[in-house]
This record gives C-alpha cells, sequence and structure tokens, in this order.
C-alpha cells in the first residue's frame, strides 16, 4: 500500500487519531493566535487608515478572513460528510460534526462585523442584501447541522443525518460567492483576489494575508481538539480511552 494512504488508513483508527490530535492541536492553536497577534498589529498599529473609509477599514482585518473561513468549514464539513455517508468512515463522520461549531462561530463573526462596518459605510445596521442574507442563512445551515446532530442520541444515525443535512447546504456557496455580481448589491465586489489583480495595495494588505493563515491554523486547532473530544466520549468504554483521558491535564 502506498505509503500517504497507509497512513491515512491507520490515522483512522481512533487510539491513533486520539494520539495525533492530542500532539497537533496546541501547534494549531499556538500558530494561530501568535498569527492573528502580527495581524492585528499590522492591522491596527501600522497599515494606514483608508483615503475613503478612515479607520473604520481596519474591521476588514477580521471581517474578511472570517468570510473565507465560514465558506471554507463549511466546503470541508461537506466533504467530510459525502466520505462518511459514501464509506462510512467513523473519523469522517466525526470531523464533519467537529467543523459546524467551528464554522458557525466564523459565520457569526462574518455577520457581526459586516454589520458593524455597515453602520457607516451604509447608514444601517443590516440590510436585506443577497451577501448579508445568503451568510445568514448559511449560519442556519450550521445551526441546523449541530441542532440535528444533538437531538438523535445514536451518534452514528445522528451523524448521518445531520451529515446529509451539510451535503445539501453545499449549493448555497457559489450563491454567497458569487451574490455581488449576480445581484444589485450594496456589497462591494472582491478588493482581494487569490487570482487576478487586486485593488488593495500591497503595502495595505499583508495582515490581512496573516489573519487568512492565522484563522486557518487556529481553525485546525478548533477542529481536533473538538474531533478528540467526540472520538473519546464515543470510546469512553475501551480501556486506551480512559487511560488517554487520565493522561490529559
Amino acid at each position: 500500500m502506498n505509503p500517504v494512504l497507509l497512513w491515512f488508513h491507520q490515522l483512522g483508527s481512533p487510539p491513533t487519531f486520539d494520539r495525533f490530535a492530542a500532539r497537533w492541536t496546541p501547534w494549531g492553536f499556538g500558530l494561530g493566535l501568535v498569527g492573528m497577534a502580527i495581524g492585528l498589529y499590522g492591522a491596527l498599529l501600522v497599515v494606514p487608515a483608508d483615503y475613503q473609509q478612515g479607520d473604520s477599514f481596519r474591521i476588514l482585518y477580521i471581517h474578511v478572513p472570517a468570510a473565507w473561513m465560514s465558506l471554507f468549514v463549511y466546503g470541508l464539513m461537506a466533504f467530510y460528510a459525502a466520505i462518511a455517508l459514501i464509506w462510512r468512515i467513523k473519523l469522517a463522520e466525526i470531523l464533519a460534526m467537529a467543523c459546524a461549531p467551528v464554522g458557525a462561530l466564523f459565520t457569526a463573526v462574518t455577520l457581526a462585523t459586516g454589520s458593524i462596518w455597515g453602520k457607516p459605510m451604509w447608514g444601517t445596521w443590516w440590510d436585506w442584501d443577497p451577501r448579508l442574507t445568503s451568510e445568514l442563512v448559511l449560519l442556519f445551515m450550521y445551526l441546523g447541522v449541530i441542532g440535528l446532530y444533538s437531538a438523535i442520541e445514536d451518534r452514528r444515525a445522528a451523524a448521518r443525518a445531520a451529515s446529509f443535512l451539510a451535503i445539501v447546504g453545499v449549493a448555497l456557496l457559489p450563491v454567497i460567492r458569487y451574490s455581488v455580481e449576480w445581484w444589485n448589491s450594496l456589497h462591494q465586489g472582491a478588493t482581494i483576489k487569490l487570482f487576478g489583480e487586486s485593488t488593495m495595495d500591497a503595502s495595505m494588505a499583508w495582515p490581512l494575508w496573516v489573519m487568512v493563515f492565522a484563522t486557518k491554523f487556529w481553525f485546525v486547532g478548533s477542529l481536533l481538539q473538538r474531533a478528540r473530544a467526540d472520538n473519546l466520549e464515543r470510546e469512553a468504554g475501551k480501556d486506551w480511552a480512559r487511560a488517554s483521558v487520565e493522561k490529559s491535564p
């Protein structure tokens, strides 16, 4: 067997995943927090004020990474959910369900910072704009996955039902992404582009990229922590699980 495939196969073992998560969770949180500190320092103290929006534009450095993560995490959750439904891999179920609370948090931060930013720009905290409305629906999808997973006592059955809902919600992602292009929208178009020329000056963009990578690391730490806790709960009757809990600080 290919060494990489063999490693992934072994990682699917609950004890192996527990050791893996215990080892790398602190690294994810640590790198994420350090990156956020650097990014926020640059955003608040180094980058000059915008010539049109003044200092209010600085909320972009939280809003944009959170918005990107809200879509990325949902897509990853649906990917794990598809693996769980097709191949019945328990670890994929656990990872899919662990994505939901973290993605919901990023989506809530996106909506909150968008409202705060919208007040001075649009003169209102909320508008039923296509981008804002579709992002709110995304939050409801996350909450639906969390609620469905919590409502069914059988963990495997709960994960399968919630995974199906997660996959259905994937249709919402392109709507959010292209809403400002498909409909008339108060929301501005993309200023930072992965491909193509960005309209933001490079001297103002570096803290944003630092925040983008920092949120990825923080997500990894949070995902592993939540997945490990769920894994231990499911395997609570096993000797290795009791030993792992006793060793944890």
